[in-house]
């Protein structure tokens, strides 16, 4: 059904007029739909999906905010945003005094509003959810977190936080993705040196390489990195600790009285079956970091070529299979088939990423698993074998264990494997650093405060976490910061 978003607004304002709305007012209020291109044209474009709320969407969409005298959404934000206070904020009009209420406590909003899982985090606690027993019901936070970023930039109001006087102390960040970022602006805005070093020839990590553009594009990015420099920070790029420098070195000889490691988990997972050497078989890190950081979709100028294939298979379902799949149409790909061990009901993908590759036209084989990889006589791939599964008892997770059904094999054709299984730790940092401890997964052993086992170093993010979310390593990147802070000023 087609909603009158002139009609409903012009509701609200005329009862807000008359007394201000009842709570069953709000529940009357529908829910805002996105704006989105058309399916069939943007599966062929780089250029974002989402198109952001008009002004008069994102007041009647803060209008559906009870206001609760229990705010549950915001027990569901890793980094503790006043999400009814900016709500409000929005529902009266006051979009800068709302991008301020959250930029207290993050200074990502227009990369959160647009990746975060918010379903499962902060809308997923909303009451009006609760209400309509459907978390797909819930006050669109992100959404709304989103529009006042937007609105912000776009009109040029964009004010940078106060900093404390000099400290003289210096701290390294190690990674430059959301995790680092965040100790970045926390410990800049407390007064000391900060330098962010970066492995690649740009600062962004994850939400640069791995992010393809149509769902977060890089000039945001980009423009949050260069708000960080008006604060004072530095960036090194190209810059591989534990090779160009080790953290020895940087605590030693550099000078640096405090280092945070946010270097993520960039290490593909494989499947660990026959063929995944044969030409055509990629992890979807690679895949995404040279259609993404390295503009691979730009022919004519890309710093790097992709590999021409016609029908392409996704192995995985999660964000990153979902990215590697709607990557591959807009490179050339004529058919996209995301293959699944579960159903669609388990995948830990997004809701909405789910439903926009659907959209788009891909294709999804669930209960289904690569077992080998096919190639021809050139050492190129040629096709996948799979097994057929059933749903078991859950695992440790929660979700059912796929069963493996006797006599299911089967073949089909296509010219190139996208592996879209994880990512684990990147060992270098650990192996070139005595006396810094990690668990048997590669994972950096923090404390409550994120302090590893060395002196002067703290940790966070993916490399802490294991792949998580953007929120989550921003979480994590606060709780250091603060622990630096307070360290540096004793």
């Amino acid at each position: 059904m087609s909603i009158n978003v002139t009609e409903e607004y012009n509701k609200i304002q005329e009862k807000i007029k008359n007394g201000g709305l009842t709570p069953k007012d709000r529940n009357a209020i529908p829910q805002m739909q996105m704006p989105h291109r058309d399916a069939k044209l943007r599966a062929r474009m780089m250029d974002e999906v989402a198109l952001g709320f008009t002004k008069e969407q994102a007041i009647v969409e803060a209008n559906r905010c009870l206001q609760c005298a229990k705010p549950f959404c915001i027990d569901g934000c890793p980094v503790n945003i006043d999400i009814p206070g900016f709500i409000k904020q929005i529902a009266e009009g006051e979009f800068k005094e709302a991008v301020d209420t959250i930029k207290k406590t993050s200074l990502l909003p227009a990369i959160c509003g647009r990746v975060c899982p918010q379903e499962k985090q902060c809308q997923g606690k909303c009451t009006v959810g609760k209400i309509w027993k459907s978390p797909e019901k819930a006050v669109s936070i992100g959404r709304l977190e989103r529009f006042v970023a937007d609105w912000e930039r776009e009109n040029n109001l964009v004010t940078m936080p106060e900093v404390a006087a000099k400290t003289g102390k210096k701290v390294a960040v190690i990674g430059s993705g959301p995790a680092g970022l965040t100790v970045a602006a926390d410990c800049a805005r407390a007064g000391h040196s900060v330098t962010v070093f970066e492995a690649f020839h740009k600062a962004g990590g994850v939400m640069m390489y791995g992010i393809p553009e149509f769902r977060l594009p890089k000039k945001i990015v980009q423009e949050e990195i260069e708000n960080l420099k008006k604060l004072g920070v530095q960036f090194e790029t190209n810059f591989l600790v534990g090779r160009t420098d080790t953290l020895d070195q940087l605590l030693g000889e550099k000078g640096f009285d405090a280092v945070f490691v946010g270097t993520g988990a960039g290490l593909p997972k494989f499947m660990n079956i026959p063929g995944e050497n044969l030409i055509g078989v990629f992890s979807a890190n690679e895949y995404l970091t040279r259609a993404n950081l390295m503009k691979g979709y730009d022919k004519d100028h890309a710093a790097t070529p992709i590999y021409d294939a016609k029908r392409i298979v996704v192995c995985g379902g999660g964000n990153v299979a979902m990215d590697a799949a709607r990557m591959a149409l807009r490179l050339g790909a004529e058919e996209v088939i995301v293959v699944y061990r579960r159903t669609r009901a388990e995948m830990p993908a997004r809701i909405e990423e789910i439903a926009h590759a659907e959209e788009e036209g891909i294709v999804f084989h669930f209960l289904e698993n690569p077992v080998e990889i096919l190639g021809n006589e050139d050492g190129k791939i040629r096709g996948v074998r799979c097994l057929s599964y059933e749903l078991g008892e859950p695992d440790a997770s929660g979700r059912r264990s796929p069963v493996a059904i006797e006599g299911s094999e089967h073949e089909f054709p296509c010219d190139a494997l996208i592996v879209a299984l994880g990512n684990g730790s990147n060992p270098l940092l650990v192996s070139t650093t005595d006396g810094l401890d990690a668990d048997s997964k590669g994972h950096i052993i923090v404390d409550e405060k994120q302090a590893t086992s060395r002196a002067k170093v703290w940790a966070g993010g993916d490399i802490v976490l294991g792949a998580a979310t953007i929120i989550l390593a921003m979480g994590e990147g606060r709780k250091a910061a603060a622990a630096i802070n307070e360290y540096l000023s004793k």
